[in-house]
């Protein structure tokens, strides 16, 4: 499944339009990597911890978001974009989305 945030893929046409295709998920933070950001945040540095959750959220949200594209017979999903909002007091929403088409090569 290819997925693209261009709105047209260079070397297909889009010969089918199905709509607009969604993945998210909720994380809510961990005791330990909160610990651990605190001392960062005295003393400087990436949260690695923060960084590997929200990458595991992406990744979740796009899974989700493919798996919805393919359910409904796509093979692509181009102008692909993320969103994020708080849900409640250390948990967060990531949101993927997109527009689920067919490609064929020019």
């Amino acid at each position: 499944m290819l997925v693209s945030n261009l709105d047209l893929v260079p070397g297909h046409y889009i010969v089918k339009h199905l709509g607009l295709v969604q993945g998210s998920t909720v994380r809510a933070k961990h005791v330990g990597r909160d610990i651990i950001a605190g001392f960062k945040n005295i003393f400087g540095g990436e949260l690695s911890g923060y960084t590997e959750l929200l990458q595991e959220a992406r990744e979740e949200a796009v899974d989700r978001m493919k798996q919805q594209a393919q359910a409904v017979g796509a093979n692509a999903v181009i102008n692909v974009r993320f969103s994020t909002s708080s849900v409640t007091q250390g948990a967060a929403e990531l949101f993927a989305y997109g527009t689920a088409v067919v490609l064929e090569p020019k």
